[in-house]
């Protein structure tokens, strides 16, 4: 009972991933239309309008300062992370993009041993390399023989930029859940990210129209949903345990790009896909009781 419970996390981290994939594909397509500040903006306010009224019912009271802290730094985080990459998905297709995007859970590893002092296993270690591999052979496969342009190489730079953000995102994350319940969690990352980006609206915002209002409300309700669970899985494994799990990210975006954006699936991102598959497997927790964390709701 105890080895199949620690195996949750991973499960729910995995379906969480392939959610974060399907909001991805939905905010790409209103960035294209009204561009990703806009999109954001009105994603954020969505957010926060859904989850404040439950967060306040539920009554949990306000963040302690150590948790208030890291919420505003993660949100923070949380909002030049995003632009960068929902831009990048304007001049890039989906599965490049995540792909190229992969680099961030191999540098998260590296900062859960400084900033988490966990001690990284070798499988983890392995599993972490073995995924990027397998991004190798894609990205490979998709632009290894096509001559860049000037757009390409700045969605490039705009998601490598990003990537490190989010590498320091899945630290700040695992961080979250040892202090704040899921829901607390949500709705600060919802509000705090919707208020900053409201100092930009008089410079940038265009408001949206017809199908793109449809696109973001999508990608609302998958995002609010994937960040509560890997809120309640990041509480219940370390960071070195779960990380892995981004890779399938890959396999999910070439699913969703061939099925939105027609996007071609290639041998090589099958393979590739299975190399990221293998490394999750092997990042599984089978023995790993002593990662749940005790008490953790």
């Amino acid at each position: 009972m105890q080895s199949r419970s620690a195996l949750y996390p991973f499960l729910v981290t995995l379906v969480a991933v392939g959610l974060l994939s399907l909001m991805d594909s939905f905010m790409k397509a209103a960035s294209v239309a009204v561009g990703a500040f806009s999109a954001m903006v009105v994603r954020s306010l969505l957010s926060s309008g859904l989850v404040v009224p439950l967060w306040l019912w539920k009554g949990t009271g306000w963040p302690k300062k150590h948790a208030l802290r890291l919420h505003l730094i993660r949100g923070m985080a949380s909002v030049f992370m995003a632009l960068t990459f929902f831009s990048a998905l304007v001049y890039l297709p989906l599965a490049e993009a995540i792909a190229l995007a992969f680099i961030s859970p191999l540098i998260a590893l590296g900062l859960a041993a400084v900033i988490l002092k966990e001690k990284i296993a070798g499988k983890a270690i392995g599993a972490a390399m073995l995924g990027v591999v397998g991004v190798v052979i894609i990205v490979g496969g998709r632009i290894g023989n096509q001559t860049m342009s000037d757009e390409a190489a700045f969605g490039v730079a705009l998601v490598l930029f990003s990537a490190l953000l989010y590498a320091w995102n899945l630290i700040l994350q695992r961080q979250q859940a040892l202090v704040a319940k899921p829901l607390e969690i949500v709705t600060f990352q919802n509000v705090i990210v919707a208020l900053v980006l409201l100092l930009g609206t008089p410079f940038f915002f265009q408001m949206p129209q017809g199908s793109a209002w449809i696109d973001i409300v999508m990608a609302t309700l998958l995002a609010l949903i994937a960040l509560a669970m890997m809120a309640w899985a990041y509480a219940r494994a370390e960071a070195q345990v779960l990380v892995p799990v981004e890779y399938t990210g890959f396999a999910w975006a070439a699913l969703f790009g061939w099925i939105f954006f027609g996007e071609e699936v290639r041998l090589t991102t099958v393979a590739g896909a299975a190399l990221i598959i293998v490394g999750c497997w092997i990042a599984a927790p089978r023995k790993h009781t002593e990662q749940v964390a005790t008490g953790a709701g």
